[in-house]
């Protein structure tokens, strides 16, 4: 089982999106999804710093832009040779794309609005996230609930991420147990905890707005549990389950495992989501589809794990 993995936010640098536009067709694909999203996303991810493009209203589409253009980088037998899809956080959008669920504007329009809604509940309260690298798990979630703060990703290999507000963020830091790193992540609010519930209702108007919804053409993870879900309504409902629950990547990633994963390829801005499977699912051969320079060999291991 080959999986088809794209990313969440945190994983975009200033520049990335360059190289995509060297392919054919890339530069007006990317107009459409810029007035889909309401962002554009060509100087989002080509001209524009680090500071601008950590804006939760710019990050979240241009992540899921670039995850879809270098996931459609590929032929369609290629795409046809992955077993799994899952996306981590707003990743999900772009993994719902990739199914088939739904059409890559109707995605573009959802990550636009998810962003918004998100940046403006993020500006109600001072909040971060710290990623807790390390450690045995008790402990560490002692340490964030002690700390006044809620787990808001359990991404496996030994890595939690704390959210809320900074206060509790700098005491966990100041407290962090035995064997951790405490690292502060580059996000603007507490995601994935309760300080997102005002964004949920302007999610869900989204998810209605969306008419033509398919069943996954593929097995589809989600973050909520780790399971398989097979049906494009409930899919939906889940992206709006998803932004005040915590990300389960450790569960999709065990789920990956027991269905014996033999590869595992993440697409653009590839490299966190490889960076975890190397310690939750060690041994697994994995490829990060960083830039167009990388199809080579993200072909070459579809190649070997299809045979």
């Amino acid at each position: 089982m080959i999986v088809a993995a794209f990313p969440g936010q945190g994983s975009q640098t200033p520049g990335f999106l360059a190289p995509w536009l060297e392919l054919d067709g890339a530069r007006e694909r990317l107009e459409r999804y810029s007035a889909a999203a309401d962002v554009d996303l060509i100087a989002a991810g080509t001209e524009w710093d680090a500071d601008r493009i950590r804006d939760t209203s710019v990050a979240q589409p241009l992540i899921v832009a670039a995850s879809i253009l270098s996931w459609q980088s590929l032929t369609d037998d290629e795409r046809a040779a992955f077993g799994s899809i899952a996306g981590h956080s707003v990743g999900e959008i772009a993994a719902l794309v990739a199914a088939g669920v739904i059409s890559d504007i109707d995605g573009m329009r959802l990550v636009g609005a998810r962003g918004r809604a998100m940046a403006q509940a993020a500006a109600e309260a001072d909040t971060g996230m710290s990623a807790v690298v390390g450690g045995k798990e008790p402990d560490v979630l002692a340490a964030i609930e002690a700390a006044g703060l809620q787990p808001a990703n359990f991404n496996g290999g030994g890595q939690i991420v704390a959210a809320g507000d900074r206060a509790g963020l700098q005491t966990l830091s100041e407290n962090a147990p035995r064997g951790t790193r405490v690292i502060a992540l580059q996000v603007a609010g507490a995601f994935h905890t309760r300080y997102m519930a005002p964004a949920a209702h302007a999610l869900q108007a989204a998810v209605d707005a969306i008419d033509q919804v398919a069943r996954p053409t593929v097995d589809l993870w989600t973050n909520s549990d780790g399971s398989l879900v097979d049906d494009g309504t409930r899919a939906l409902e889940l992206i709006v389950h998803q932004v005040q629950h915590p990300v389960r990547w450790d569960l999709c990633m065990a789920g990956f495992a027991d269905r014996g994963i033999t590869a595992l390829i993440e697409f653009s801005p590839a490299g966190a989501l490889v960076g975890l499977a190397k310690r939750g699912l060690r041994g697994t051969p994995t490829a990060a589809l960083s830039s167009p320079d990388d199809l080579a060999a993200a072909r070459d291991l579809l190649a070997e794990s299809a045979s």
